[in-house]
């Protein structure tokens, strides 16, 4: 179903992604290398789930925030060794069998759900499942959502996890991997494809970015998923839940399955606007581990503060001085986190917040 707040994983469940899905899936094949990229909530991981699904190659998902949530911090080898172990789990029972003979395993069960590799290096487990894949014609897919989060992964800032993507890439033929990311600025940052000294420098990869619904799109998937549930619901209460929720398919999912569970739209406009409340002021908590001064940056460009001047001067107002690097800085890395956008008007940059939901929630702080 379209409203069901579950990533999603068949091509059925999923709305208006046929030229991404395509995209995915024939970039899976031919680049050893593929990211996926989108602001927060716009559906990378249900794109990828079904790509995944859906290819003749094995694919193996892993999400990268959740390992980093597990740890509270640095991303040990043994904890990524882990959580390896558990996503292969996820593989049909036939591969799953057909897979041990590869591997030296500790403990191995289908039914109690255990698998553990007494190999200790990673790339001795990469080794393995690539003579796999040689051996059955078939590509490992690895996939990483929000990769980014792989930054915090040893305690070199993520070498030893690019040296791994470094060493497959160039001995190991059959294993591709996929990367997601919403913080898309901290992603190409990390990964470092055209710095000369970073260790990906030079490698061949595919990008493919996932936009929000146009708000055509997005009447016309509110639509489609009450359609689904036999619901009749009006043009005007449609066009009045896109006016809040803009284009983001994870807000609009959460309306929908607000709206079937009270079938009343002004509360499932409340529901959602609350939960989305909670979840964005999780983000800004984490956000604000580093700096303070970033959610009142945010705060300036939502209330329309949107050129450096007037950004710097309204945070100056509410936090003391700061200089010009160092507000730059911080501009700078919201945007590599994309949570803002800027573009030129009238030959000045102007900056804006990347989502209207998100907006919204920070003009009410």
């Amino acid at each position: 179903m379209l409203f069901d707040p579950k990533p999603k994983v068949k091509r059925e469940d999923i709305f208006d992604r046929e030229e991404e899905l395509k995209k995915v899936m024939d970039s899976i094949k031919s680049y050893p290398i593929t990211l996926i990229l989108g602001i927060r909530r716009v559906g990378k991981s249900s794109v990828l789930r079904v790509a995944l699904n859906e290819s003749d190659a094995i694919g193996i998902y892993i999400d990268a925030r959740k390992l980093y949530m597990n740890v509270s911090g640095w991303i040990t080898k043994d904890e990524l060794k882990r959580e390896l172990e558990s996503a292969l789990l996820n593989l049909k029972p036939k591969i799953l069998k057909s897979l041990q003979s590869y591997f030296n395993l500790a403990k191995f069960s289908i039914k109690g759900f255990e698998l553990s590799f007494r190999e200790k290096s990673l790339a001795d487990i990469l080794e393995k499942l690539n003579k796999f894949g040689e051996d059955r014609n078939k590509l490992i897919v690895l996939a990483f959502d929000e990769a980014q989060y792989l930054r915090f992964y040893g305690t070199k800032g993520g070498r030893e996890f690019l040296a791994l993507v470094a060493y497959a890439y160039d001995n190991l033929p059959n294993i591709h991997f996929v990367l997601t990311g919403s913080e898309i600025g901290l992603l190409h940052d990390f990964l470092g494809f055209e710095k000369y000294e970073a260790l990906l420098f030079g490698r061949i990869y595919n990008e493919i970015t996932i936009e929000p619904f146009t708000r055509e799109k997005s009447i016309e998937f509110l639509k489609k998923g009450f359609d689904e549930a036999n619901l009749k619901v009006s043009e005007w209460e449609l066009k009045k839940a896109v006016d809040v929720l803009d284009g983001i398919p994870g807000w609009l999912v959460e309306y929908g399955f607000h709206y079937l569970h009270s079938n009343d739209p002004q509360k499932a406009l409340e529901y959602t606007m609350k939960k989305a409340r909670q979840s964005i002021l999780e983000e800004l908590k984490e956000l604000e581990r580093r700096s303070k001064r970033y959610t009142l940056i945010l705060k300036a460009v939502a209330l329309g503060f949107n050129r450096w001047e007037k950004i710097k001067e309204y945070l100056e107002m509410h936090s003391g001085r700061i200089t010009n690097a160092r507000f730059s800085s911080l501009l700078k890395n919201l945007e590599r986190m994309s949570w803002i956008k800027s573009e030129l008007k009238d030959g000045k940059k102007v900056y804006s917040i990347t989502d209207p939901v998100i907006e919204r929630v920070l003009r009410e702080l």
